[in-house]
């Protein structure tokens, strides 16, 4: 259980000694939605987050690109988008398998500068939408390798930490955790490749195999262009 809190200084004091934040600076390359989904066999669910930032700058005196979680209301209030710099501080996430982004907890975010408009075709580079946008529309899997390439600094990319629950009648089981990358873009997308179906673990061993008609009736209330 953790015992302590935030004092004013955006310190996390934790049974008798403060964690300090980091700082940071640097240029947001991509932004994406921020989820959490849950696999159960052939159930699932998401939880939304935030927004995942993608910076291109410095994090605790080192230069780097480093990925950086916020929540929906700092999102709603400074409406940030690619080619934007930022500074701010932030932690290391305490639990990486639940997280697709390095640090979270971010405090006295601010925008330094505005830079040129991003792509407005793919890759998608504007303001992304509400989080309950991307629960409306729907997503498809995609490939990791095609994400990689192509899909970083799209508002329609995301990649998501993913939680196995292995077997729901053995509480003391041990779950399995992994990363999968989707897209919510359009149908149409020149770019998009769905990549081998995904596999999720059962009990007795059992594997359920995802296939396509799993990601055209998340999408098929969609027209191929939105």
């Amino acid at each position: 259980m953790q015992v302590g809190g935030w004092n004013q200084y955006g310190q996390l004091h934790m049974e008798g000694h403060a964690l300090d934040k980091l700082s940071f600076v640097g240029k947001i390359i991509g932004i994406q939605p921020r989820i959490r989904l849950t696999r159960s066999f052939d159930e699932s669910y998401h939880t939304y987050l935030g927004y995942s930032l993608r910076i291109e700058g410095e994090i605790d005196s080192v230069q780097r690109v480093f990925s950086v979680g916020i929540g929906k209301a700092i999102q709603a209030k400074l409406q940030l988008v690619a080619n934007v710099s930022v500074s701010g501080k932030c932690l290391p996430v305490e639990d990486p398998d639940a997280e697709s982004v390095e640090y979270y907890k971010v405090s006295q975010l601010a925008i330094v500068s505005r830079g040129e408009q991003g792509s407005l075709a793919n890759p998608w580079e504007g303001i992304p939408p509400e989080l309950e946008t991307y629960r409306a529309r729907g997503h498809r899997r995609l490939a990791a390798r095609t994400y990689e390439t192509h899909c970083t600094s799209c508002i329609w990319g995301a990649r998501m930490p993913v939680e196995i629950i292995v077997d729901n009648w053995n509480p003391r089981g041990r779950n399995k955790y992994r990363l999968e990358t989707f897209c919510y873009g359009p149908l149409n997308c020149t770019v998009y490749k769905a990549g081998a179906n995904r596999q999720v673990e059962g009990r007795n061993r059992m594997v359920y195999i995802e296939e396509d008609w799993v990601d055209i009736q998340n999408t098929e209330h969609r027209t191929l262009d939105e």
